[in-house]
């Protein structure tokens, strides 16, 4: 399907000239006059609305030839992405992703990068190319280069992407199939915790077959699940009994795990309604946190925290005797890299250099995952901890990205802090 046109034909010069000169007049205008956009036409709206995203698209080509030309400053190396990740405050699987698709546009698909250029194709839409094109040789990255520069302008993603990933198979058929088999090679079961207290799975580049077999077994016990008095639709039957063979579909017992959840007493107590806090996701409701709590497993740990700041302090041994790592993980909660979510349990301990003092003369624990005790060993990055456990992490560019300890009251927690001065 072609995609759709304005009714009224704009000259493309034309239009880039007023754009640059009408953009920042409008936005002066909006903000001295709130109601500037209420007076606007339908077609005005629209028009804004489409001059604005070709200028974003416009600096979104400016950013990727700075992240390129700093990832080749530091010689590709993956530090790179973390680097970026600091700067931009996203996380480094985001930040890897824009380093890849950056130097892909830049020494592979000159004319997409173009097309940003003149503001007609944006980042996101980009990015379905460079993934698409990414197992391509030199030569056959240029072929399809050339094919799509007439082709995704005015497309929308999910029609880039097949446009590219049909331009990419017609010029290596042979490649195509081999990248099939590299995907199963890549095969994988992915947790991504949610903002309500609940938590996708998914199973990631599953053979066709095998994935298609596995969703019918479960409908089919889905589907014999749903008697007229049973509640439940059957999408919830079929997640139900997705996860009830997944923990006990062999007739074994349920697998346990070991979670970090912070709750005050009076939360836990039903006294109040703040938020609980869970390692490496982040906020759930109180009612959920209780929910948790009351598990016939459960297990419960008194930490005594310090009342100006919410901070670990100590930690109960009641349970077992106590480790010597047990209470770091607890305190830190989480990875202590500037932006990392990684929950402490599924953490390494560290010896960190006090600040002031010695490489080695008074170091303290500190909880890294593997990533990032890999990257505290990385040339020009610099690592420390202050007296009241602030972490500083120094990047080659020079910048100093803070942590401060988190506080086991999710509403005390302090947000990262960013410097441009070396460390002392």
């Amino acid at each position: 399907m072609a995609p759709s046109q304005p009714v009224h034909e704009l000259s493309p010069a034309t239009e880039l000239q007023n754009t640059d000169d009408k953009l920042p007049f409008m936005l002066q205008s909006v903000r001295s006059e709130p109601d500037t956009l209420q007076r606007m036409k339908d077609d005005q709206l629209i028009d804004l609305i489409r001059d604005t995203d070709a200028e974003i698209s416009k600096l979104q080509a400016l950013q990727l030839r700075a992240i390129a030309d700093l990832s080749v400053r530091r010689r590709r190396a993956p530090s790179a992405s973390s680097e970026v990740a600091l700067a931009l405050s996203i996380t480094e699987h985001r930040a890897s992703a824009i380093v890849s698709a950056a130097n892909a546009l830049i020494a592979r698909l000159p004319r997409m990068l173009n097309l940003m250029d003149d503001g007609r194709l944006d980042l996101y839409r980009a990015m379905k190319v460079t993934d698409a094109t990414a197992w391509l040789s030199g030569d056959h990255v240029s072929v399809v280069d050339a094919a799509l520069e007439d082709r995704v302008p005015g497309r929308n993603a999910t029609q880039v992407r097949r446009a590219a990933a049909y331009a990419a198979a017609k010029v290596d058929p042979e490649g195509a199939a081999l990248r099939t088999e590299r995907k199963f090679v890549e095969r994988r079961f992915a947790l991504h915790h949610q903002d309500t207290g609940v938590t996708h799975l998914s199973v990631n580049n599953a053979p066709t077959e095998k994935a298609t077999a596995a969703y019918a077994r479960i409908d089919r016990a889905a589907r014999a699940l749903k008697t007229a008095d049973e509640p439940r639709t059957l999408d919830q039957l079929r997640a139900d009994v997705a996860m009830d063979l997944l923990l006990s579909g062999t007739g074994g017992p349920s697998e346990r795990t070991e979670v970090f959840l912070h709750v005050d007493l009076e939360t836990y107590l039903n006294l109040n309604e703040s938020p609980a806090a869970l390692a490496g996701r982040g906020p759930i409701a109180a009612s959920v946190a209780r929910h948790i709590i009351g598990g016939p497993d459960t297990t419960l740990r008194r930490v005594l925290t310090d009342p100006r700041t919410g901070q670990a302090v100590e930690l109960s041994p009641t349970r077992y005797p106590l480790k010597g790592d047990e209470f770091i993980r607890v305190r830190d909660q989480e990875c202590r890299q500037p932006g990392c979510t990684r929950p402490a349990q599924n953490c390494g301990i560290e010896a960190t250099r006090t600040k002031g003092k010695a490489e080695g003369a008074a170091d303290q624990p500190i909880t890294y995952c593997s990533r990032h005790r890999r990257l505290k060993g990385q040339p020009g990055w610099d690592y420390e901890v202050t007296s009241n456990g602030t972490v500083n992490v120094a990047t080659p560019a020079g910048q100093v990205h803070s942590t401060t300890p988190p506080s086991l009251n999710p509403g005390r927690r302090r947000p990262n802090r960013i410097l441009k001065k070396p460390l002392n």
